[in-house]
């Protein structure tokens, strides 16, 4: 399961009402099932890349409830938008990668703004990655556009929290998720008990890599009152990765 469909189903688990964003509208749907009989939730296609579809995804949650508590981005593509390395990347890789990871973070955050602070409340969860800040991994355009959403994220909450509004930034560590095993199953070749054994060995904790849950427990403590002193942080979930960094 992917981070996002975790959280979004953690979030029904809690009581909240969900608008489940996503461009593959049947996966939304699927997420939204998953959740099971009386919740308050509702799919909608939307592209990260495309920023009236972001407006509009704003626009139809505020319809919907006449308030938006929670924006949480869990949007990205690393691997799968091109090669990254510094000697093969490509403008148009470089420009698709940071229209989805951070454009995309940007402009939804400038359309939830006015709604939050009117409300005089709201959280912003941006989920962005461990890559943002170790050096290990050759992904230029995704570690760049990472590193970039956390230096938003402080800049939407120093400018937002006299109104009431929160941010902060989720760093995945090596998750065993889809985006993470399968896609890299499909450019290695690899199977998933090889890729996933040698994920696991870079982990210190327990020697074993994260689940969706676990960014969706994170999400959830972030968004929710136990955390409305905190605000401008960012959560490493990463099983003492950046231990060995001395981060």
């Amino acid at each position: 399961m992917g981070n996002g469909r975790a959280t979004t189903i953690r979030f029904a688990q809690e009581g909240a009402a969900v608008l489940a964003v996503d461009l593959n509208e049947d996966s939304a749907r699927e997420t939204v099932k998953m959740m099971g009989e009386g919740v308050d939730a509702h799919a909608l296609k939307a592209d990260a890349a495309d920023t009236e579809t972001l407006r509009a995804a704003i626009q139809d949650a505020y319809d919907r409830w006449g308030r938006i508590d929670i924006l949480h981005y869990n949007v990205g593509v690393s691997i799968m938008g091109g090669p990254q390395n510094l000697d093969e990347i490509t403008d148009e890789t470089f420009d698709r990668v940071n229209d989805i990871n951070l454009r995309g973070a940007i402009m939804a955050a400038k359309f939830v703004a006015p709604i939050m602070r009117a409300q005089g409340s709201g959280a912003v969860n941006f989920v962005s990655s461990m890559s943002a800040i170790e050096t290990f991994t050759p992904l230029v355009a995704y570690r760049t556009s990472k590193a970039g959403m956390i230096a938003f994220m402080q800049l939407f909450a120093m400018h937002n929290a006299e109104f009431g509004v929160r941010a902060n930034a989720i760093l995945p560590g090596l998750m065993q998720t889809s985006m993470s095993i399968d896609t890299r199953m499909r450019t290695t070749g690899r199977s998933r008990e090889d890729l996933i054994a040698e994920r696991n060995s870079k982990v210190p904790l327990r020697r074993q890599g994260g689940s969706a849950w676990d960014i969706a427990n994170a999400a959830l403590f972030l968004a929710s009152d136990e955390a409305k002193f905190i605000t401008g942080v960012t959560l490493p979930v990463e099983g003492g990765m950046l231990l060995k960094i001395g981060w």
